[in-house]
């Protein structure tokens, strides 16, 4: 399980850490940490306490704010002077940390005025301004700074996250531009949300002893955990050698409309690209050449198939109603998007899965679409137990929402896929999925993840089509198989 915490949920686990360990400190800890990453940096992957004579000749510049977070860089820019680095600190706003400056100094440490950081040399600089109790954005002064240390490609590790992010979203205003980021105990959200994701550069965790769930693995408020590219891997349905197209899954395609015949193409292309055994399409006949001209493979015409996609570019006509009844009577999944929602029945067949945005989701609900997009995650919950079916709510962060009231993360794409056509390929994707086998929240965490990796891998202006013509060749990085 890999879990993202707000700064809330963080700061109320390090209260309990504290109210069982009376009198023990976490910064330590964290301090030594930030200082075997900083060292394993500098000597390029070496870690241990020995370090060679010539590391005497390296300078390392820790840039300090005034809380908890200045006091971890402080503490690890003291274990770095004591183990032969050359460490200057320049105090970036705030209050320094007292203990923690008392001991950087105490160490060999050398504070300089933050007007003469660009005026010296350094083979690596720590970030430990701004943590997770933060505002967003950064001074001009810490801006200038940031310009001059990539101008020079000196490496930043930040402490927890980037100074000037927000720890709950992916919203940026100004930041550090960080190389590496060493968290603790587990992600937030800034750190896998985006645009505020790349500024983080290589992650890593460090488990400093917080119990973020229960002994019966429940999480408090705040903390969720989210599909991640290990799981994903793991969860994707890749064939074995006595596999067939029948057994690795027929996914059927009705969707789309003489007005709306790119929803179909859209909704086919996902399908395609993301490993079915055969793509069935059962749409109007009117587009049917339209189809085969961008996907020959397509089969078309009504057939056996393991699940059904429907809803996307229906429009609005009289016979939709039939054209839901007629495909939920066969009694498998279906992936239910777009004019489709609105046609939900009370009953409806098993392992379904409900793709709505915020507006769509607000309508099933009846509630205001500004409801829905302060709080995705609780719309997704409500509307999951409503109707009985896996719903996955689309946006920057994507829930899935499971009736029992489970809920968990896609990972989170770039903000250039909120464009018309997405959700459609997103539709076809979670079809295939759910027609290999996987239940109707594995696929959709599968599938808006795969979709956010393929628009990660190529961050552009790229249109639906395009990433859905991407898709096998990210599938296959991520699978490794």
């Amino acid at each position: 399980m890999a879990l993202v915490c707000t700064a809330e949920a963080t700061r109320a686990a390090e209260q309990r850490w504290f109210d069982a360990h009376p009198g023990r400190d976490l910064m330590d800890v964290a301090a030594h940490a930030v200082a075997r990453k900083a060292q394993e940096l500098l000597l390029d992957g070496a870690v241990g306490d020995v370090v060679p004579d010539w590391v005497a000749t390296q300078c390392v510049l820790v840039l300090v704010g005034g809380g908890n977070n200045g006091g971890d860089g402080l503490f690890a820019a003291a274990v770095l002077a004591r183990r032969g680095w050359r460490v200057e600190v320049a105090q970036v706003m705030g209050q320094p940390h007292e203990a923690g400056m008392a001991a950087a100094l105490e160490a060999g440490c050398l504070r300089i005025p933050l007007g003469e950081v660009t005026t010296h040399s350094y083979d690596l600089a720590i970030d430990a301004v701004l943590g997770i109790g933060g505002r967003p954005g950064i001074p001009q002064s810490l801006e200038r700074i940031d310009a001059w240390l990539r101008e020079r490609q000196i490496p930043v590790l930040s402490v927890d996250l980037p100074s000037g992010l927000d720890a709950d979203s992916g919203d940026v205003e100004s930041c550090i531009h960080a190389t590496h980021t060493l968290t603790f105990s587990s992600l937030k959200w800034c750190h896998i949300a985006h645009p505020a994701a790349r500024f983080c550069g290589q992650l890593e965790v460090h488990d400093i002893g917080l119990d973020l769930v229960d002994d019966d693995g429940d999480a408090p408020e705040g903390v969720d955990d989210y599909c991640d590219l290990a799981e994903m891997a793991a969860l994707w349905p890749v064939p074995g050698a006595l596999d067939d197209k029948y057994s690795r899954g027929v996914v059927g395609i009705d969707t789309g409309s003489e007005q709306f015949p790119g929803a179909a193409i859209l909704g086919v292309l996902g399908a395609l690209r993301s490993g079915p055994g055969m793509v069935r399409f059962a749409g109007p006949s009117a587009i049917m050449a339209f189809i085969l001209s961008r996907a020959p493979s397509v089969v078309i015409g009504e057939g056996r198939v393991q699940a059904w996609v429907l809803g996307s570019g229906w429009g609005s006509h009289d016979d939709n109603a039939d054209r839901f009844i007629q495909r939920a009577s066969d009694g498998v999944p279906l992936v239910i998007d777009a004019d489709a929602l609105s046609l939900l029945p009370a009953q409806l067949p098993a392992g379904c899965l409900l793709t709505p945005h915020a507006g769509e989701l607000a309508q099933m609900l009846r509630i205001e679409r500004s409801q829905v997009e302060a709080d995705p995650r609780s719309a997704a919950v409500r509307a999951a137990q409503r109707f009985g079916a896996t719903v996955l709510v689309k946006g920057s962060i994507q829930w899935v929402a499971r009736p029992d009231g489970t809920v968990r993360a896609a990972l989170p794409g770039p903000a250039w896929t909120a464009q018309a056509g997405s959700g459609d390929v997103l539709a076809g994707m979670c079809g295939t999925l759910m027609a290999a086998g996987l239940d109707a929240a594995d696929a959709a965490l599968c599938a808006a993840g795969m979709q956010a990796a393929t628009a990660m891998s190529m961050p552009g202006p790229y249109a639906p089509d395009q990433i859905a013509e991407l898709l096998p060749g990210v599938v296959t990085t991520v699978v490794g198989r």
